[in-house]
């Protein structure tokens, strides 16, 4: 643990200093180059009027066809471009950006709601200050992590980095990530933390250290404009590396270092203007589901983003459709409900795990049913402060059903006269959330509380899904499922055969996260090195319901403590150091308890280490 704290501190000082003489480089251009921009800017020139595009031209600091580019359209729209392009080349980041969306004039005009997504006020020849300037003199606030747009994207709004032969426009994105992991004890062996009583640690606890790279991602943004003024279609593919090793003989020894990649996100979105004030919209494809991904904690560790550990969360296949209305006020009120039919998905374990990954899970469709999703969520400016995001109140909930299927050959032979043709079981999913995300120019709280049942897939309710309800039943006996993954229990009722109903496990859970914009605290130079400090305080727990848990004994209840310190050199590059405290308790504290370093044990604990260093792009 320490070795990683003095390894963050050391890497900082030493890439500070690197970082400091590239700049002084860079600055200052050799007479060659200083040559080549002045011929250059002899046989190109800009065609907009426009001053402050003009000198971001000839400072080099974007080209002249992105100024020409950036230069067609309303003024609302140039500075609309303008926005959207230094922050793709990284020169604002997005916290500066979002500070530039929310320079809106709090009654904004009906061209003005109809025209921009991200607007930055006009300004007259004689302002003091340009937009770019305004936006960079202080230091952004912390934005909440939000995977789920509120607002579509505006039309034409994507400056691509390639612009496709049949007219479709890409931006790519996405980040290298290297972390330096110690935990006190992981007896699954994984690279993430999990849940305590998974599997006795042995007598030491199974400390383990862990350097990785997997979780490197790379997406693109699309756009396709469409002949309809007031329509707006876009796309999104995302990826990363955090899928399963690879089994090929051939890359056996090196499958560690090898894993292969997974799809993330894949849809497209098609958004219309309805009028001045409302907006609809509807997306097809793969994306965060409405029930419990709105807030993400602002943590290191990714992978596996704190599953069992108070934050539920998913990403499926969807059909999702909603609108959004601006009440125009002055906080800028905005209310968007949001309605969409989702895969049914359970995360179950089966026996044959290669059919379960070469089909895809069976129970979920096999309801013959989608599952029901939605969310509401009333945005407005809680802090009008520059810098600061918008806040976020929300809701969500769910609905769906999973079918258990016993074929012929499966039912036990005493229950086979009644069951001749198979058996069949259902059970239900249901669950809500009360999410808030208050940024304000001197911290930024977020928060999220969920309850329901069978929340496997959601990473809830300690990873359990269902059990069998023998209560009452004799004679019982087992069969198993068409896909593998359920136990079916058959039983005499009096003297009727039946199956046992399959109940789901009931659970809650949430987190709190606070974020600190220390160098804002300190009046740190915006444009300077201290520019980029932040820290963050964590608290989540998830539970399974006793009466629920006691049915399989072992694991009953999980939470974290976590702090962490980032240091931002610029828009590229982040260091960050996590310190976090894993707890598992036992389900119950009477009967026979579950091992933890091969005694009995009412809870497990694991001390967490990372540092990690971020490149974006």
């Amino acid at each position: 643990m320490r070795i990683c704290l003095y390894f963050f501190l050391f890497t900082i000082l030493v890439v500070s200093n690197l970082m400091g003489q590239t700049v002084a480089q860079v600055i200052a251009p050799s007479g060659d180059d200083k040559d080549k921009k002045t011929e250059t800017k002899k046989t190109e020139e800009v065609s907009t009027s426009d001053p402050l595009i003009k000198l971001l031209a000839t400072k080099g600091l974007i080209s002249t066809t992105e100024a020409n580019l950036v230069s067609q359209g309303t003024p609302t729209e140039q500075r609309d471009k303008l926005a959207k392009l230094l922050y793709g080349k990284g020169l604002i980041s997005m916290a500066e950006f979002e500070a530039v969306k929310v320079v809106v004039p709090a009654n904004p005009t009906p061209s003005q709601v109809q025209t921009a997504a991200v607007s930055v006020p006009s300004t007259s020849t004689t302002s003091k200050s340009t937009p770019a300037q305004t936006a960079a003199a202080v230091i952004p606030a912390i934005t909440p992590l939000r995977v789920l747009t509120f607002e579509g994207a505006k039309r034409d709004g994507l400056i691509p980095d390639i612009k496709l032969g049949s007219g479709a426009k890409m931006k790519l994105y996405g980040f290298f990530k290297t972390s330096v992991v110690w935990d006190s004890s992981n007896p699954s062996g994984n690279d993430f933390p999990l849940p305590g009583f998974l599997s006795d640690s042995g007598p030491n606890g199974a400390p383990t250290f862990h350097l990785k790279a997997r979780a490197f991602r790379i997406g693109a943004n699309f756009e396709w404009l469409d002949p309809a003024p007031k329509t707006s279609i876009t796309g999104r593919f995302e990826m990363d590396f955090e899928g399963d090793f690879t089994r090929a003989t051939n890359r056996n020894i090196s499958s560690i270092r090898s894993s292969q990649p997974s799809i993330r996100l894949a849809w497209v979105r098609i958004d219309r203007a309805i009028n001045e004030k409302t907006t609809a919209h509807v997306l097809f494809g793969q994306d965060w589901t409405p029930f419990g991904s709105s807030t993400m904690p602002n943590i290191v560790e990714t992978t596996g983003f704190h599953l069992a550990y108070g934050n539920i969360y998913e990403r499926a296949p969807q059909v999702r459709t909603g609108f959004s209305y601006n009440f125009g006020t002055k906080r800028n009120v905005k209310f968007m409900p949001e309605f969409a039919l989702v895969l049914p998905i359970f995360g179950n374990t089966p026996s044959d795990a290669a059919n379960q990954l070469g089909f895809g899970e069976r129970q979920g469709p096999d309801s013959n049913q989608p599952e029901l999703e939605g969310r509401f969520v009333l945005q407005f400016q809680a802090d009008k402060a520059a810098g600061v995001a918008p806040a976020q109140l929300i809701t969500s909930w769910i609905y769906g059903k999973r079918k258990a299927i016993v074929p012929r050959a499966n039912v036990p032979a005493a229950f086979l006269a009644a069951f001749p043709n198979g058996a069949e079981t259902e059970s239900e999913r249901y669950g809500y959330t009360g999410e808030f995300q208050l940024p304000t120019r001197w911290f930024t709280l977020i928060g999220k509380y969920y309850q329901g049942a069978d929340l496997r897939a959601y990473f809830g309710g300690q990873l359990f899904s269902t059990f069998n309800d023998t209560a009452g039943l004799t004679g019982t006996a087992t069969g198993t499922s068409l896909d593998g993954s359920s136990s079916v229990i058959f039983g005499f009722n009096g003297a009727t055969p039946i199956v046992a109903a399959q109940r789901p496990v009931r659970g809650r859970g949430g987190f709190i996260n606070l974020g600190l914009p220390l160098s804002r605290w300190f009046n740190a130079d915006p444009k300077g090195r201290n520019a980029g400090w932040t820290a963050y305080l964590h608290y989540g727990f998830d539970e399974a319901y006793a009466r629920d848990a006691r049915r399989f004994g072992g694991r009953g209840k999980s939470d974290v403590l976590m702090s962490s310190l980032n240091y931002k050199v610029n828009s590229f590059l982040t260091f960050a150091y996590e310190l976090s405290y894993f707890r598992t308790r036992a389900a119950n504290n009477s009967g026979v308890l579950p091992l933890f370093r091969g005694i009995t044990s009412r809870q497990t604990q694991n001390i967490r280490s990372e540092f990690a260093t971020i490149f974006t792009f």
